[in-house]
């Protein structure tokens, strides 16, 4: 630390830490990248549990990316075996599956509690990264984590094959670098998994989830097709005509005299059982 300038912890990050704090040792590095746009646009793995099918594709994907040989047909006949980061996980009804992945928590709690600082921040690519050489396999990060995205598995990477470290995503970062996207967004067919600037793919989200109301809304007749009260109609005509027809039949029937109608003689009368 430069002589004469204090120590300062804040939780400000980015652009506000640095116009509040300009002193700060590190302020002259990063204002670089912030006048340069660096650091400003939040590319991050975003979840739509809505089109996810339970393939698994992701997972299988996670696992070979992380293998010494990075060939499906090979991966798994290393030792130790390769794991994988992203775990699809039974949703709340049949059919409704989550692909559950490491959020990058910021702060995160399992950067806090780790005991050998295993866990570690990388600003650059806003990630939460592990040190499998200084992981000790306790569980601590495990057991704050509130979306239970560790788990702990002997890694090549790790201080001995038998020693079981903790395994979470490290958001494919060496792809990234190289301009790819992580191996899990690349082989969802259904696009469960999608990977970009952060407000842009909350944006996406929104217009995509206000489209989906909207189709609803149009297919929803809102007001019934015709005449909402036409049986009403057709009931009162019926009982009109009804009406009609029983007063012209008695006027008919006062007009014989006899109650009967006109043209039936008492023959016809009785040969229909009627009395003699």
């Amino acid at each position: 630390m430069a002589a004469g300038v204090p120590r300062v912890r804040t939780r400000l990050r980015g652009p506000s830490a640095l116009a509040v704090f300009p002193g700060l040792p590190e302020a002259d590095s990063r204002a670089a990248d912030v006048k340069g746009g660096l650091g400003l646009a939040m590319k991050t793995v975003f979840i739509n549990p809505e089109r996810c099918i339970g393939c698994l594709q992701c997972e299988l994907a996670c696992a070979v990316e992380h293998s010494a040989s990075k060939v499906e047909a090979l991966a798994f006949l290393e030792s130790p075996v390769p794991r994988k980061r992203v775990h699809v996980q039974a949703g709340p009804v049949p059919t409704f599956a989550f692909p559950n992945r490491c959020r990058h928590c910021d702060p995160a709690p399992c950067l806090q509690v780790c005991p050998t600082a295993a866990i570690y921040r990388d600003d650059a690519n806003v990630l939460v990264l592990v040190d499998e050489k200084k992981c000790i396999g306790c569980a601590m990060c495990a057991v704050v984590c509130p979306f239970d995205v560790l788990t702990f598995h002997p890694l090549a990477e790790g201080p001995s094959d038998t020693v079981a470290v903790a395994v979470k995503c490290d958001g494919c970062v060496e792809r990234v670098k190289r301009g790819e996207t992580p191996a899990c967004v690349e082989v969802c067919k259904v696009d469960a998994l999608v990977f970009g600037e952060l407000n842009d793919l909350v944006a996406e989200g929104r217009v995509r989830e206000t489209g989906v109301v909207l189709a609803a809304a149009s297919a929803t007749a809102t007001v019934p097709a015709g005449d909402p009260l036409a049986p009403w109609h057709a009931w009162g005509a019926a009982e009109s005509a009804a009406a009609t027809a029983a007063a012209a039949r008695g006027r008919r029937a006062a007009s014989n005299g006899n109650g009967r109608a006109p043209g039936v003689g008492p023959a016809e009368v009785e040969s229909e059982g009627g009395p003699r």
